[in-house]
């Protein structure tokens, strides 16, 4: 072979390569200027080298209008096929930096700020120790994000999945018991079979109407009406306290059950649990960086129990 002709033969195959990865960026970003920050170099490059990679396979890859840009038919099929190729190059050359340190970089994570603060909390400080080198940037709502539009790596759910398209790391379940305050129990006396909750305040999530209980081989379905109705368990937990009903709540979230305090809780029917709530890590892909694989890991080495 022509030594000349190799040459531009494979610099002409990484152009390419780098100009599919810029694609990417701006793919995701659907912003030349967006893209052109995470990947810092001037938009006007940018534009250069997408134009130059549209020339060369001959096909518009995006619709550009002065306040934003759409994928083409073409782009959208370049852009499916282009991420996996980019991504298992990074991957790549992560993988490899790995046998020679620590992983590092910002992990994305969105997640429950009840998970968050109750389960994921305690264990952070072992895992900074562990793994210096990441940084870590938490997004506590409870809206669902987007892992393929949006920037993270990982996302934390619990309950059934209904994200078929995105791949799912079970790293624990979540026991929850019934817990009222001595208070409340006072008042309005404790229910000695889950057939009487049905008489209780209980204190509820939206919609929510009937809780499932278990007791060995037993199975309970029981309905259940309260005057409060609310998606954060943090504030059911203090309204409980208050004496405001009864609560499900996660039997490790409950920290003292047995002192003294007019705070603490009391379990009811200690007998029954509700159906546990399977948590898990959800990913846009297997193939993941360094960082997402260690933080997973760890959190199915301490979250299991």
């Amino acid at each position: 072979m022509n030594p000349i002709f190799g040459t531009m033969k494979a610099n002409h195959t990484t152009d390419h390569l780098r100009d599919m990865s810029l694609f990417v960026e701006v793919a995701r970003a659907k912003s030349f200027r967006r893209a052109a920050e995470a990947l810092g170099m001037p938009s006007s490059t940018l534009s250069r080298r997408i134009q130059a990679l549209e020339r060369a396979i001959g096909l518009r890859l995006l619709h550009r209008t002065t306040r934003h840009i759409e994928l083409t038919e073409a782009g959208q099929l370049y852009f499916e096929r282009s991420r996996g190729i980019v991504e298992e190059a990074r991957l790549a050359h992560e993988q490899l930096g790995e046998l020679v340190s620590q992983p590092r970089g910002v992990l994305r994570v969105s997640l429950p700020v009840d998970f968050a603060i109750v389960f994921l909390a305690p264990h952070l400080p072992e895992f900074c120790r562990r793994y210096p080198g990441i940084a870590l940037e938490f997004d506590l709502t409870p809206r669902r994000v987007d892992l393929v539009a949006e920037p993270f790596d990982v996302a934390i759910r619990m309950g059934i999945l209904t994200d078929s398209h995105l791949v799912g790391h079970k790293i624990a379940h979540v026991q929850r018991c019934l817990y009222a305050s001595p208070s409340y129990l006072d008042a309005h006396g404790e229910p000695a079979t889950p057939d009487e909750l049905s008489q209780h305040e209980c204190l509820l999530f939206p919609n929510e109407t009937h809780w499932t209980l278990l007791r060995d081989s037993s199975k309970r379905q029981v309905a259940v009406n309260g005057r409060f109705h609310l998606n954060n368990v943090g504030m059911m937990q203090r309204l409980a306290t208050y004496g405001l009903g009864i609560a499900l709540l996660a039997r490790s979230s409950v920290p003292d059950t047995t002192g003294v305090s007019t705070q603490r809780l009391q379990q009811v029917l200690p007998d029954w649990q509700a159906t546990p709530i399977e948590v898990h890590a959800l990913t846009e892909t297997r193939l993941l960086p360094a960082k997402a694989q260690r933080f997973i890991e760890y959190l199915k080495e301490h979250l299991a129990q």
